[in-house]
């Protein structure tokens, strides 16, 4: 296998990860770039085992998006809606409530609270929705709020970042989930997301978080209209911030899905891309603990082998996910738990559920 990655040209990048050592930018782009997916993927394979052997993780989870109404509107997403749009809808926190309590009889650890940027809720609603997800289940953890969400709260809330995040702590917040960063380069939220919280801002509310010790995840978007070097700007601004303030528990690569959003015209991801996203972030974000190939946006079969391609996380149960499926995913929108643990053992790795804050709650 080694020959073969010589023979693809990347023998000095070979060299840098049996060593442990850093790579460049240039280094990046060059992985991203290449044909040799097997190449790159042994790579990323051999990061990955080093980092977390033969384990593969998921959760128990449930998701609730409490809103799709957006004054961002941004062109690749096919969840955020004007309110007078017929298809917007936002819950009370009585419904919140209700989803958590559905749900009851099941033993989810985790639910993940994400929504858009809505233009008249209070600040207060999210302290009471926070509230009252603890008041249905007070031992879960609440994974809630984007870096642009968290912005807009602040703003509602007339105080700094930090004095927010602190009261939203207060209230039951426990994480921060990776949306929102897309891409972070300038052109590319010009051209997407131009209303949107800028790639500095993100990083900026992420390690606010950090610094009073909430964990968050990281994400990108790709397949759209980025570059390559794009890409691993976006990853070097990560690793970057990861130096600083290490509050990254994961870093989740988001295959674009064209259908019913602004840039429809586009093709979706292909099974090579979604493969060296993964791989490419494996190698370079050494600083980063966990890569998670999320089986909502890629399927569960690209899943399975991602775990072989850096990847040791596919993340959970997930219960009821809108904002990919909006946008065509085909994934399905929750998985039991015991198919998970099945897809794990097919691939060949130890299935490994976990907490949020990758806790081990049960090896199989």
């Amino acid at each position: 296998m080694e020959q073969m990655v010589v023979a693809a040209g990347l023998g000095d990048v070979l060299e840098k990860v049996k060593a442990g050592e850093r790579l460049s930018v240039a280094d990046g782009v060059r992985l991203y770039k290449t044909n040799d997916i097997l190449a790159v993927g042994y790579l990323a394979n051999l990061v990955r085992e080093r980092l977390n052997g033969d384990r593969a993780y998921f959760i128990y989870n449930q998701h609730v998006n409490y809103s799709n109404i957006c004054t961002n509107l941004c062109k690749f997403c096919a969840f955020g809606k004007d309110k007078e749009s017929p298809q917007a809808y936002e819950m009370t926190v009585d419904q919140v409530k209700a989803k958590v309590r559905e749900r009851l009889a099941e033993p989810i650890t985790e639910v993940h609270v994400v929504g858009g940027i809505h233009p008249d809720l209070p600040y207060q609603y999210y302290l009471d929705m926070l509230r009252g997800i603890k008041e249905v289940r007070p031992e879960i953890h609440i994974q809630a709020f984007t870096c642009v969400e968290i912005a807009h709260l602040a703003t509602l809330a007339g105080k700094s970042v930090t004095e927010t995040l602190k009261e939203l702590v207060a209230a039951g917040l426990g994480s921060i989930p990776g949306g929102g960063a897309e891409v972070f380069s300038p052109r590319i939220r010009q051209r997407t997301c131009e209303k949107k919280l800028s790639g500095e801002g993100w990083l900026e509310v992420a390690k606010s978080a950090h610094r009073i010790g909430l964990k968050s995840n990281a994400t990108m978007l790709y397949g759209h209209i980025e570059t390559m070097e794009e890409r691993v700007e976006h990853l070097a601004a990560l690793r970057t911030a990861q130096d600083e303030t290490g509050g990254f528990l994961t870093f989740i690569p988001l295959a674009f899905h064209p259908k019913n959003t602004e840039l429809h015209e586009l093709a979706k991801t292909s099974g090579i891309d979604d493969l060296k996203n993964i791989a490419v972030a494996r190698c370079f974000l050494d600083n980063f603990p966990h890569i998670k190939a999320y089986w909502v946006m890629i399927g569960p079969k690209l899943a399975q082998i991602a775990l072989s391609f850096g990847a040791d996380d596919v993340d959970g149960t997930v219960k009821e996910e809108l904002i990919t499926h909006m946008a065509g995913g085909e994934a399905g929108g929750t998985m039991a738990d015991t198919e998970l643990i099945r897809l794990i053992r097919d691939a060949g790795r130890k299935p490994v559920e976990r907490d949020t804050l990758y806790n081990v709650i049960k090896e199989y």
